[in-house]
């Protein structure tokens, strides 16, 4: 009888440690079981990934994307333009872990303060000369003007920019470690979100009058 409960509690034990130990599978994003899986966007739903397309309805042009076309940059006062190819617009990199984006800048464009909370970000720069910046959640700003052929990375959910600060266009090419990292732009997300959020909320984290609220939130349609 006591070595039968010594048993169990041997066996208890071992499950204990088990269950404690980080498990591999669930560490890191899974291998793919299959040579790809084409996104079915048409899909009902999608969790983590779009369902894959039938191979039978696959063909060579969904693995290929075209970034060549200048984006439009004078649609809005920021003056930049981002064409990207994330699973969205490129089903193919669906579960890969991977997505580009074209930005194009006119002169002074700016593509404004946002995270991207799924991905970190690296991006070479094509043309021009781009002020990129972040500042990390110790509030430390790192910050420098980039030429033709030099690159940078952004740390995943910081807080980052880049601005056109030559004289004539530019142009970058960035990519992601995610089919889709998302994108949260602070001005949008604070004072032109549907609803409103409070006023109350907004005045007491900026210190400022309702007033001014008001007229931020005028200028975002909210």
């Amino acid at each position: 009888m006591i070595k039968s409960s010594n048993s169990a509690l041997y066996l208890l034990s071992c499950l204990t440690v088990l269950l404690l130990l980080p498990v591999p599978s669930l560490s890191a994003d899974p291998d793919q079981l299959q040579d790809f899986c084409v996104a079915d966007l048409k899909a009902s739903m999608s969790i983590n990934g779009f369902p894959c397309k039938p191979a039978s309805k696959v063909s060579a042009s969904d693995f290929f994307f075209d970034l060549s076309k200048e984006g439009v940059t004078n649609t809005s006062n920021l003056n930049f333009s981002i064409t990207s190819a994330n699973v969205l617009t490129f089903p193919a990199v669906n579960t890969l872990g991977i997505a580009m984006n074209r930005v194009d800048y006119g002169p002074g464009g700016l593509n404004p303060p946002h995270s991207h909370p799924r991905a970190s970000e690296s991006g070479v720069i094509i043309k021009g000369r781009v002020l990129v910046g972040f500042v990390t959640t110790q509030n430390v700003y790192y910050s420098k003007v980039l030429k033709p052929g030099e690159i940078f990375v952004i740390p995943r959910g910081l807080v980052h920019f880049q601005k056109n600060v030559g004289k004539g266009k530019a142009l970058a090419y960035t990519s992601f470690n995610s089919h889709l990292p998302g994108a949260v732009t602070l001005a949008t997300t604070l004072f032109g979100s549907q609803p409103s959020m409070p006023n109350e909320v907004l005045t007491q984290a900026f210190r400022v009058e309702d007033s001014v609220i008001n007229t931020i939130k005028s200028k975002f349609g909210s």
